[in-house]
Order: C-alpha cells, then structure tokens, then sequence
C-alpha cells in the first residue's frame, strides 16, 4: 500500500479504508507508521518488517495469512516493493497462493522522473547503486552507454561522492536530484551534473534523494562509402563467400540493405575509355 512521501494529504480514501479494515500492519519503522495511525485516529496492532529482519518475518507474515489475518504492507513512505524487503514478502506470498493487492499511491521514482522535465517514455530505475566505490563505479560503466533516463536513489552521505562518479564516468549530462518532494521545501537541483556536485559541496544533501539522470546520446552510426563496401564484399567472396553471403555479412555490419549490397557486388566498375587512333601518335617514320 502506499503512503506520502511528504505530503499527508496525498493519502488515498482507498488507502484510509484499507488501513481501518485490516487486522495488522507490517512496517519499516513502527513508530513512524504509528504517527501516520495517529493522525488517522486509528489504532492498529504494528508489527517492524525491514531488511534486518525480512528473513523471520516473512514466515511468520505468510503463515498469518494463511490463517486468514488481513494484513496490510507500508513502507516510511512511498509504495513499499520498489527497493525495500515488499518485494520478497510478495514473491513469497505469491508463491503459497496467496492473494496480493496493490493499493497505489505516492512514489519517488515517479514523481521525480515526471517533475524532472527529463524524457520519461522510457526509463530505467536502479534504486540504491552500489555503496563500495569500485562497485559503484563498475556498476555505472555497465550504464553509462544506456540510451533511456535512469532514475537513482541515493542516501545523503553517498550523494557528492556518486556525483563524483557520475561526472567521471558518464560526463556532464542532465541531471535533477530531488529532495523532500511533496513536502514544503521541495527541491530540485540540476540542470546538470556538474552544477548539482557543486552546489552539494557547497549546501550538504539532507534526506534521501532521488536522482534522475538523462540518457546517453545515441552513437552515430557510421558512413560508409561505396568503395568500402565493395572492398568488403569483394574480401569476403575471395575468401570463398558466396555473392549472397557476403552481402548478408556486410548488412549486418554496415545496416545497409542486402539487395543493394548483392547489387553493388555484380555492378561493373566503370573502365577508363580507350585511346582513339586520332589520339595516337604516328610511329616515326610513318605517312
């Protein structure tokens, strides 16, 4: 189920009804659901489920079900399955049989990709990289040729030194780090990478924040030149290709297509014209 990000009134109805009508809430922080209760004037038996603990839990959450309890999921904030221990108790409860609803509601991800003005019909979230600095650098090699924006969490104390990285390994790009969305000092710095890390060094992170990162350019396919294909073609049939093997082989590596390839490979090259016997000179001697 999903709870605010910040702001209490982005609770649905739906989600009031679900709380009230469910025998158990389990929750990252019980005190924090707890004050969430409180201000719903509702009492409901709490129980922690975090990554400390998700290995019990799960068990003993899966057999309550089994036994008929109703039970409701929430994280601290936001919809609990996306980079936080929901994810395994789900696949767990799917696994027995069980049925799941999803009550939706808030999410970083979504409101800082939407909110970011960067391209959001296709992206990629990475949650939480890697916290060892060679991990995470790794981690962003394997991305950085990635052509959709990606989407980051990242905790306050990690931020300026994957910031670092970023700009290392993937360039100056554009870039939004969102803080305290929803709330009343919602924040959103960019436009770039660069500009962010240096207003981070200057202003430290507070509070988790939620990176959006454009794309990677794409790579300009290159130009090939008449000449270079027929040289290709021709090397692969004197290496014993067949015409239309060859040209399979070099539209594959070119992108062009494989009929006008077979075409280029039996198009005879033009021949220089031969001398006219007026252009001749006259043998020495001659009339």
């Amino acid at each position: 189920m999903g709870t605010p990000i910040g702001n209490l009134g982005d609770l649905s109805p739906r989600a009031r009804q679900v709380l009230s009508g469910v025998d158990r809430i389990a929750c990252e922080d019980t005190r924090r659901s707890g004050l969430l209760l409180q201000t719903l004037g509702q009492k409901k038996r709490l129980v922690s489920f975090h990554q400390h603990n998700q290995a019990t839990r799960i068990p003993e959450l899966v057999a309550a079900l089994q036994a008929g309890e109703r039970l409701a999921v929430v994280s601290d904030a936001g919809l609990p399955g996306i980079s936080d221990p929901g994810e395994e108790l789900v696949a767990a409860a799917r696994q027995a049989g069980l049925e799941v609803i999803c009550v939706p509601g808030p999410s970083a991800v979504t409101t800082a990709l939407v909110s970011s003005g960067l391209p959001s019909g296709r992206f990629c979230f990475e949650g939480f990289l890697p916290t060892r600095p060679s991990q995470r650098r790794a981690r962003l090699e394997q991305l950085k040729k990635e052509e959709r924006t990606l989407v980051f969490y990242e905790a306050p104390h990690r931020l300026v030194d994957l910031l670092e990285d970023l700009l290392a390994v993937c360039g100056d790009r554009a870039l939004r780090v969102a803080r305290e969305l929803t709330k009343r000092h919602e924040q959103q710095v960019g436009p770039t990478v660069s500009a962010a890390l240096a207003h981070f060094r200057q202003v430290p992170p507070q509070g988790e924040c939620t990176l959006v990162l454009g794309g990677a350019v794409p790579a300009q396919p290159r130009l090939w030149s008449e000449v270079e294909l027929r040289s290709q073609l021709q090397e692969l049939v004197a290496d014993g290709r067949s015409s239309k093997e060859a040209a399979r082989e070099v539209a594959e590596r070119s992108g062009h297509n494989r009929r006008d390839l077979y075409a280029l490979l039996h198009r005879r090259e033009p021949e220089l014209d031969a001398p006219h016997d007026s252009d001749c000179p006259s043998p020495p001697g001659g009339s």
